[in-house]
């Protein structure tokens, strides 16, 4: 009996000392709340976004909803769906001169949620804030030169030639003198260069606009040919990728091909397709519509890897 009641006490002895020790080792591979701590998740990469009221979502008065800068536009999405950190400094407005040297943009014209007031042009902006960011770097995006571009509709066909000529020249310099210092800044980061919709080809239905077929003619090979190839190859030097929004957004098809439109009846595939993305045909607006900044934030996200 004595035998017996040492050998169940050894064994009460044995399980209070696992209890101490096995058991609180236990607790610590097992994640107790006692002695584990979670390590911190990783920053949030930055996603700097410079340009125009692409970049900023703007859009007209619709639907009962105020114009201006919104939540539209494609820098949103793409930050939301690639999880970053958007950094939006684009303006409405924006020229190519504007990236490099103008006034910062005004309280009006800025993107939702842009950083406040810095005084500087966008470029500059920019660049410190991909310097202070360094290793943290996600993505850089540059929509610039519509606003080069867009008085030239507006005159006879030889003028705006001459006129879409000149805008080409200074968009191309300008982006000379910004590139480079974005990717001196961003490192390795990607840099995604955009071109914009053909909203001419919309003319074709617009009576808005005098002549309007032979503009929505004459508007294709300007982006294909001219516009668009200039934007790539400033782009191409500093290795940063480049998205034909244009083509993206139903241009380049030929024009002989007809569609029933729902509301401007047949019409060439790509007059339709203008219409279904932009604002073009009804309010001989520029901007696109929610569907359109959905197909310029696939194509950023495609060219980014993201």
């Amino acid at each position: 009996m004595l035998r017996h009641h040492r050998s169940a006490l050894a064994c009460a002895l044995l399980l209070a000392l696992t209890a101490c020790t096995g058991g609180s080792d236990a607790q610590d591979g097992a994640g107790g709340s006692a002695t584990t701590s979670s390590a911190p998740p990783p920053p949030q990469k930055v996603y700097v976004s410079v340009g125009d009221s692409y970049a900023t979502g703007f859009r007209p008065p619709v639907n009962g909803q105020r114009g201006g800068s919104s939540a539209d536009a494609f820098s949103h999405l793409v930050a939301e769906q690639a999880e970053l950190r958007l950094v939006n400094l684009a303006c409405s407005g924006a020229t190519s001169a504007d990236l490099v040297g103008g006034a910062d943009c005004t309280a009006g014209n800025r993107a939702l949620d842009a950083p406040e007031s810095t005084g500087v042009a966008q470029i500059d902006a920019a660049v410190a804030e991909l310097e202070a960011s360094a290793g943290q770097v996600g993505l850089v995006t540059v929509v610039i030169g519509g606003n080069d571009l867009i008085p030239c509709a507006s005159g006879q066909t030889d003028q705006a030639l001459a006129c879409a000529a000149q805008a080409v020249t200074r968009v191309k310099a300008n982006l000379a003198t910004a590139l480079p210092k974005l990717r001196a800044a961003a490192g390795d980061a990607p840099i995604v260069g955009l071109t914009y919709p053909d909203v001419f080809l919309g003319a074709w239905v617009n009576d808005a606009v005098p002549g309007g077929q032979r503009l929505a003619e004459l508007s294709v090979s300007l982006f294909r040919d001219f516009f668009n190839t200039s934007l790539k190859a400033e782009y191409d030097k500093i290795g940063a990728e480049f998205v034909d929004v244009t083509e993206a957004t139903g241009a380049y098809r030929p024009l002989t091909e007809l569609v029933q439109d729902p509301v401007h009846g047949q019409v060439p595939g790509p007059v339709a397709t203008v219409c279904e993305l932009t604002y073009f045909c009804e309010l001989t607006d520029v901007h696109p519509k929610p569907a359109g900044h959905e197909v310029i934030a696939d194509g950023v996200l495609a060219a980014a890897g993201l």
